[in-house]
């Protein structure tokens, strides 16, 4: 995926230690603890990622016994035990007690694997971003868990500037590379005409809603190395 920008205040853990990254989990065993609101939008969170995912808990919301039934996810209608975490890539700890919480979370680190923990910010591993996209362009807003709320009003105020022209863009400049990492060209040669693609009135084009001309733009540097 491309574009990642990963807005950070600082708070809880120092912001330095921090890694920001894009994870694949398509094909990855993913586990959620608990099944009311918290965990339910937890695994929301995970569902337009091709995870494998598991969701323990004795009682669950209408929305986990749907994907349940439909196939989306695996419910285990039972309390949580330490053999739920055999084989899991990663792991969200929602279960609305924080002393269980953490008792997975130790669990985890102990596995290496990778933990979040609901509402517990010194218990997390990593922290999920309020994310917009356009196509293959994503633009994620994080506070570390300290306010997913102020994650979203940000990531809905960029939702407004970053049109779906954007996406458009990264898309063309996906086929571009592509073609170009096939042109018989040295890696200096091919720099410089990636380079050349954009500049700093791209930006100033998308702006003014003019995504026509950066795509003649594109074409034109293009054709003058093809032809």
């Amino acid at each position: 995926m491309t574009g990642l920008f990963l807005l950070n205040e600082g708070l809880g853990v120092k912001m330095e230690t921090l890694f920001p990254v894009f994870l694949n989990l398509a094909g990855k065993n993913c586990l959620v603890v608990g099944g009311g609101r918290v965990a339910t939008r937890k695994a929301a969170d995970l569902l337009d990622y091709k995870a494998e995912i598991t969701v323990v808990s004795p009682e669950a919301g209408a929305k986990i016994k749907g994907w349940d039934e439909t196939g989306g996810i695996v419910w285990r209608k039972k309390l949580f035990s330490p053999d739920d975490l055999s084989g899991m890539y990663l792991v969200m700890a929602a279960t609305g007690s924080p002393l269980l919480n953490r008792e997975i979370a130790e669990l985890c680190r102990r596995r290496g694997i990778m933990i979040n923990a609901a509402d517990d910010p010194d218990n997390c591993d990593f922290f999920v971003p309020s994310v917009m996209r356009r196509k293959s362009l994503a633009i994620a807003v994080s506070t570390e868990g300290k306010s997913p709320l102020f994650a979203r009003l940000l990531r809905q105020r960029l939702e407004s500037v970053i049109t779906d022209s954007y996406g458009d863009l990264v898309e063309l400049l996906g086929e571009k590379r592509e073609i170009i990492r096939a042109m018989a060209l040295d890696d200096s040669q091919r720099r410089q005409l990636v380079t050349s693609l954009i500049d700093e009135s791209t930006l100033e084009f998308l702006e003014q809603g003019e995504y026509e001309k950066i795509r003649e733009r594109i074409e034109k540097c293009m054709s003058s190395r093809q032809g």
